[in-house]
């Protein structure tokens, strides 16, 4: 599994979902847990568009997730 860092925004007012090892992988939530499950589809459409252009994934280095609160 890959490492998912979530963190609140205040700017955009909402949380902010990141996979560090998939860049550009990223998704918005209002809620913690909607960020999470909006990573999720944007981390599988990532690996999918990367098997269809014939690129290898990254090999997952951590399996938990992260928190940040930035104030």
């Amino acid at each position: 599994m890959y490492k998912i860092n979530v963190f609140y925004s205040i700017e955009d007012e909402g949380y902010i979902a990141t996979v560090p090892e998939l860049p550009g992988c990223s998704a918005f939530g209002e809620t913690r847990e909607e960020a999470l499950e909006e990573i999720e589809v944007a981390k599988n459409l990532w690996l999918s568009a990367a098997a269809a252009e014939g690129r290898t994934a990254p090999i997952p280095h951590e399996s938990s997730v992260g928190h940040r609160l930035t104030v």
